[in-house]
């Protein structure tokens, strides 16, 4: 089975590269701007882990990850688009990069991804986005996260369009409102909180609803949460 995964560089990215190699019978490309954590890690794992140094917001960066899909014959059976960007500020002071750069990694970029791997996916593939409980409608808010949050809440409604429009292709895509999980994007969100999830326990939740949920949910936003934050 192969599987690619963004973000992988450190908290449930990582974690997910960890959980995959380890559970299944997986080759995995792992995207992320910094690879050096993969590296180290395929030196253990070799001709399964390929870590692929990709800046997701630069345009183009599907032509390097196209080059190496087609010299491995990769057939993705998953996708988890990881990778995320947030910016703790007001609103007030807020500026028009802000707005870019996040719609761009935490929309763009899974737009720009899903469209180019279409012709590659098995059928019956599952997508699997990873939103936040800050784009998840009803739930708390929080000062200084409000791009951040709409950005994730645009990835929900995407999923669920997505989720109508590739059937015709036999893949499944599915949406995680992740709350709380020990990682770095929690601290820069809410400095010296505590979360009640590790970064390796949600990984392996994703891990079980990658390959299996797809079954029998198409289409959904999932709140996996036990506090927010």
């Amino acid at each position: 089975m192969d599987v690619i995964i963004t973000g992988c560089s450190r908290g449930i990215g990582f974690e997910l590269v960890k959980a995959f190699l380890a559970a299944s019978d997986s080759r995995v490309l792992a995207i992320s701007r910094n690879v050096n954590s993969l590296e180290k890690l395929s030196a253990d794992h070799a001709g399964k882990l390929f870590p692929v140094s990709l800046d997701l917001a630069v345009e183009g960066f599907t032509k390097q990850l196209g080059e190496l899909i087609h010299q491995l014959e990769f057939r993705p059976t998953v996708l988890i688009n990881n990778a995320g960007l947030l910016v703790n500020k007001p609103f007030d002071a807020m500026q028009n990069n802000d707005f870019d750069q996040m719609f761009g990694i935490n929309v763009k970029a899974p737009f720009q991804l899903i469209r180019f791997l279409l012709p590659h996916f098995v059928p019956g593939a599952h997508i699997v986005n990873i939103g936040s409980m800050g784009g998840f409608q009803g739930s708390v808010k929080f000062p200084g996260l409000s791009l951040y949050s709409a950005s994730k809440a645009a990835l929900a409604v995407l999923t669920e369009c997505l989720a109508a429009e590739l059937n015709v292709y036999n893949i499944r895509c599915n949406c995680l409102a992740l709350g709380a999980a020990q990682t770095e994007m929690l601290e820069q969100a809410f400095p010296g909180y505590n979360a009640p999830v590790s970064a390796n326990d949600m990984a392996e939740f994703i891990l079980h609803f990658a390959l299996e949920s797809h079954h029998f949910i198409n289409g959904k936003i999932i709140p996996v949460s036990l506090s927010t934050p």
